[in-house]
């Protein structure tokens, strides 16, 4: 079997032996694999420092059809990720990283995905820019990375009925059902947060397809409540509370939106 080679991303690594690591890539070419890198951590091996956490790299791998660990026989790197001064910036890395991994599913390309992700994670290393652009940097890809999986929550239109949204002076916004709801499809629904008109606003924004996010200034409450909200939405939409959502948290000191 020959080997094929793919433009990835590092989400993860485990050790395996002494030598040797299980690393979890995102591949423009072929999704999500997981691979076995034997003697990647030797002073002289054919992937050399291509399989740090968030680096950018050109992959040669070996895919199993029975469903076992792929083998990576070689590793190129294109990026590393650069720690900067930032360490919001490093946490907003990891939490991409951790999407990757959450939102889907092994071999199932999605090219756009790989590059919204790639982009984001260009953005973030060696961060020098203002600390209050990363949160909504984050939010942009968040909301990116949800509408290209097919569960974008609705902003303009009610989740239930498709009517168009006016942004009045609280919103309230479905976790389970979806986003945004009008005044009367909300009865009788559960896990629905009041979001401020400022917020909404924001998500709004930063779901469109543009760079809105590097000149976006938000009050620290609204950045937090605009936090409070993704942090929520993707808990209901996982599963589970994400890793990494908490680190992104405490550094805006959220006042969260208020459940009704």
């Amino acid at each position: 079997m020959a080997a094929e080679q793919a433009h990835a991303i590092v989400i993860r690594t485990v050790p395996f032996s002494e030598t040797s690591c299980v690393v979890t890539l995102f591949t423009r070419e072929f999704g999500k694999l997981r691979a076995l890198a034997k003697g990647a951590w030797r002073p002289k091996s054919a992937f050399d420092a291509a399989l740090d956490l968030l680096s950018i790299c050109q992959v040669l791998v070996l895919c199993k059809s029975s469903g076992g660990l792929d083998l990576l026989t070689e590793a190129r790197l294109d990026h590393r990720f650069r720690v900067g001064a930032s360490l919001l910036a490093i946490h907003g890395g990891m939490y991409v990283a951790e999407l990757l991994d959450v939102l889907t599913a092994d071999a199932d390309p999605q090219p756009e995905l790989f590059d919204v992700s790639e982009k984001t994670l260009l953005e973030l290393s060696d961060y020098a820019g203002g600390e209050e652009t990363i949160g909504p940097l984050v939010v942009h890809t968040e909301l990116a990375m949800l509408r290209i999986i097919g569960h974008s929550p609705a902003l303009h239109r009610c989740a239930e009925c498709r009517a168009p949204i006016d942004i009045a002076v609280r919103t309230p916004f479905a976790m389970l059902d979806g986003g945004a709801l009008c005044g009367r499809c909300r009865p009788g629904k559960h896990a629905v947060a009041s979001v401020s008109c400022e917020c909404m606003a924001a998500l709004q924004h930063l779901a469109a397809p543009t760079d809105f996010w590097r000149t976006l200034s938000l009050p620290p409450r609204v950045a937090g409540e605009l936090r409070a909200v993704m942090n929520t939405f993707l808990t209901h939409f996982v599963g589970r509370r994400l890793k990494v959502a908490p680190l992104l948290s405490s550094s805006l000191r959220p006042h969260g939106a208020r459940p009704s």
